[in-house]
């Protein structure tokens, strides 16, 4: 449920911007090539350390949301978040507002409605099942857009894997795991389908991310008249707005600056492997915080979704197998001739 685990593209667009300074021209020799082996090698190492710590603060950041759910219920919960991190992108990132047509602004409103109701669906699922399990069947949804945008029969076998873990999940039928929350996290994860595409073309038409800063706003806007429905005068006390606040740090813009990082020293494609060990994370989450305990059926389940993720993430990246080299063209050959010797045959002499 990272608001911008699909933001390479925008990442990248800055990365490697007017902005971003060139550095030092590497070093060459063998020596040199050393040094930059373990550079490289050390910035791998900072890249994945920055991933596990959004992913921890993101499954940890559910976990503290959860519990404010007695307070001012679910849909409480995901304005206090949307708001807080929307007013954090706007103060940060400063937006434009003119420049931009109807069509940029339709991106911007459909990517803030998937954020909001994935957020609230994921919400929903948290408050009626245990947060391993939400996020588990919440990452069907990017899997099965994995599964659909790789090719070659490999794919088949992580939606196998996927399907496995989920029947381990309802082995014992989805009532018992309350059809609702389930169906909460299912509908999450295809709109997180959906947020990933959207938030692809997003970065196309915004610079950096102010996309993403207009598209959290708009979903703030969306969630905003629920949250007060629902929670009412409950959402201006100071304890609830400062249990409020830290969700929206530890679940988006902690988890947003880490994954901006890790971006500039990871590869997308190992990113996002990572990136798939969240229900593993979520189920430590909700094990250490709010005390649920899983079932071995259950942690065999979420392995084979974990493992069904990163396979499919792999082989979506896969490189193409470069082309053969065409044939080098003969060398053309000379036509050696004799030197001649005397006069032609009846020529005229004398």
């Amino acid at each position: 449920m990272t608001d911008v685990r699909a933001l390479a593209p925008t990442v990248d667009a800055v990365a490697s911007g007017p902005e971003s300074p060139a550095g030092p021209a590497a070093p060459t020799g063998p020596a040199g090539a050393g040094r930059g082996e373990r550079a490289a090698g050390a910035a791998g190492l900072v890249g994945v350390g920055l991933v596990a710590g959004g992913i921890c603060s993101q499954q940890f950041g559910a976990a503290v949301a959860a519990s404010l759910f007695p307070r001012v219920g679910a849909l409480g919960v995901v304005s206090l978040r949307l708001a807080v991190s929307a007013l954090v992108l706007l103060l940060v990132c400063r937006p434009a507002v003119r420049g931009y047509g109807r069509a940029d602004w339709a991106v911007v409103v459909g990517f803030g409605v998937a954020l909001a109701g994935m957020n609230t669906l994921i919400y929903q699922a948290i408050d009626r099942i245990p947060l391993g399990t939400a996020v588990t069947l919440e990452v069907l949804g990017p899997l099965a857009l994995s599964v659909v945008t790789a090719r070659g029969p490999g794919r088949w076998l992580w939606a196998g894997l996927a399907l496995a873990g989920v029947a381990l999940l309802g082995r014992g039928g989805f009532g018992e795991l309350n059809a609702a929350g389930a169906g909460c996290a299912l509908g999450a994860g295809a709109l997180w389908a959906a947020y990933i595409l959207l938030s692809a073309r997003a970065g196309s038409r915004f610079p950096r991310v102010d996309g993403l800063a207009w598209a959290m706003a708009c979903g703030a806007l969306l969630s905003l008249p629920l949250g007060v429905a629902g929670a009412g005068g409950a959402l201006l006390d100071p304890a609830t707005l400062a249990l409020g606040g830290a969700v929206a740090l530890l679940s988006s813009v902690l988890p947003y600056t880490l994954e901006l990082l890790s971006l500039r020293r990871l590869a997308p494609a190992a990113f996002s492997v990572l990136m798939s060990l969240s229900p593993a994370v979520a189920a430590l989450a909700g094990y250490l915080v709010l005390h649920q305990g899983l079932a071995l059926p259950e942690v065999a389940a979420i392995a084979l979704v974990v493992a069904a993720s990163a396979g499919a993430v792999r082989t979506a990246t896969a490189p193409a197998p470069a082309p053969a080299p065409a044939p080098a063209p003969a060398p053309a050959t000379k036509r050696r001739t004799r030197p001649r010797t005397g006069p032609r045959s009846g020529s005229r002499t004398g």
